[in-house]
């Protein structure tokens, strides 16, 4: 008989419905699951145990009232500490943020509680979310539960851990640079980014006014060990809310597609190399979607590479006017990493800056043009497979070799696409799970996580897991 924690989240908000389980002991078996597996993996970093009861008890008496009940209600959910907690601190990982107490939830956080939701704790990120790793200096080192001598990936890396290990059914991350869908490859979870403007970006530490790059670039977002799951997250999720004045509200499914819908399949993508073993992966996906009926064709979008350069470009650009603020906050492997990324880029300055956005909006137009022949592009998530741990800032040369391996993300960063991460298979050698990316047309998240859902039907794995040595 399965334990309540290895239930999805829909079917634990089922089993409450229903009431053949409470929302208190939905809670105490997640906590009891967090005390069994978290020294293992430190993915956990704050548990809310004592509020978490209090609502679920809530929750409990609600059901038995007979009110009206959301779709999460009575379900746990953690949320990583870069997102804004009423009472908690927004650490950002860092030792400098330890105290940062906020007074209000973010949008996200407030709509998971409107659902139903039951915060249950916080999960762990590398010093400001500026790294694929999750090795934080106020927190520690976050294990990959798949294979302990290996990456997380990052930066939403607690979360995607917390998930694969059945400490959470369903959690809140973030990504400027694939941070939601690098720990969901590395971990054997699904998630989306969305499109600029679907879901609400709103944070008060540090600062409540962010810089032109996460205003365009940054996506808040859910994360679960089902797409199901994921689909649900991102229906709550989405919508206008007036603390982001850009946030937009929308139908989650759009216009009706021709049929067959045709993928552009890009195995081994461009300005880099590819592992075989995982590009063979991504074939196996294409495979899945041509036999659920999709029409795959081995086909790059254009400009990929441009694609990538003006990523660096902006983000690294724009990081670089705040860089005098940003190391004081850092520890020093974190700071490492950043420093070993940004030495062999040019100094940007205004004029630079200004040609980047040009070259933006042309590469964006040539993709438009391209997805409406091909409204989803299947690739994969990393081109390699998760790294040991420290590798990405022990050295240039490692520094290097992370950002090339994590170029298939940064497309839909810098273009405002949806992009879903699902698992496809597995490396035998190593036992760690490889993720394969769905990025869509622009507020086309249903036509990613339906391409998403037919990968999971046929190839997905088998979670929640016991932490592997």
């Amino acid at each position: 008989m399965k334990s309540l924690w290895q239930f999805s989240a829909i079917e634990q908000a089922a089993l409450v419905a229903s009431r053949k389980a409470s929302s208190l002991e939905l809670v105490d078996a997640h906590l009891a699951r967090i005390e069994a597996v978290n020294p293992t993996v430190n993915a956990i970093v704050k548990v809310a145990a004592e509020a978490a009861r209090t609502a679920a008890r809530q929750a409990d008496s609600q059901v038995a009232a007979g009110a009206k009940l959301g779709p999460l209600h009575g379900v746990p959910f953690t949320v990583k500490e870069n997102i804004d907690v009423a009472g908690m601190p927004t650490t950002h990982g860092a030792k400098a943020l330890a105290g940062a107490v906020v007074a209000r939830d973010a949008p996200v956080v407030e709509r998971m509680k409107a659902a139903g939701g039951i915060l249950l704790a916080r999960t762990n990120l590398p010093d400001l979310g500026l790294r694929i790793h999750t090795d934080s200096s106020l927190h520690g080192l976050t294990r990959n539960p798949w294979n302990l001598g290996r990456t997380a990936g990052g930066s939403s890396g607690g979360e995607a851990v917390a998930l694969a290990t059945g400490m959470s059914p369903i959690g809140l991350g973030n990504d400027i640079g694939g941070s939601l869908r690098n720990p969901a490859n590395a971990c054997g979870i699904a998630s989306i980014k969305p499109s600029a403007g679907r879901v609400p970006n709103v944070e008060t530490i540090p600062g409540e006014d962010p810089l032109l790059v996460a205003q365009l670039m940054l996506a808040q977002g859910p994360m679960a060990r089902r797409v199901a799951d994921v689909r649900l997250g991102l229906q709550i999720l989405m919508g206008a809310h007036p603390r982001d004045p850009w946030s937009i509200s929308l139908p989650f499914a759009g216009e009706p597609v021709q049929k067959p819908l045709r993928v552009a399949m890009v195995a081994e993508p461009p300005g880099g190399s590819t592992d075989p073993i995982i590009a063979a992966t991504v074939r196996q996906a294409g495979a899945a979607l041509a036999d659920a009926g999709y029409q795959v064709v081995d086909l790059c979008p254009p400009r990929y590479e441009e694609a990538l350069q003006v990523w660096n470009h902006f983000l690294f650009g724009d990081l670089a006017a705040i860089l005098d603020q940003l190391y004081p906050l850092m520890g020093e492997s974190g700071a490492q990493f950043l420093r070993y990324v940004l030495e062999p880029l040019p100094t940007y300055d205004a004029k630079s800056m200004s040609l980047m956005f040009v070259q933006r909006h042309a590469v964006a137009r040539d993709w438009s043009v391209f997805m409406e022949d091909y409204p989803l592009v299947l690739s994969p998530t990393w081109t390699q497979l998760p790294f040991a741990h420290g590798f990405d800032a022990a050295s240039p040369e490692g520094a290097a070799a992370a950002m090339e391996m994590m170029r298939p993300v940064r497309p839909a960063n810098l273009l405002g696409l949806p992009s879903a991460c699902v698992p496809a298979g597995r490396d035998k050698a190593t036992g760690l799970p490889i993720g394969v990316l769905l990025n869509g047309r622009r507020f086309r998240e249903d036509l990613c996580l339906d391409a998403a859902e037919a990968v999971e039907a046929r190839l997905g794995l088998s979670t929640p897991i016991d932490p592997v040595g």
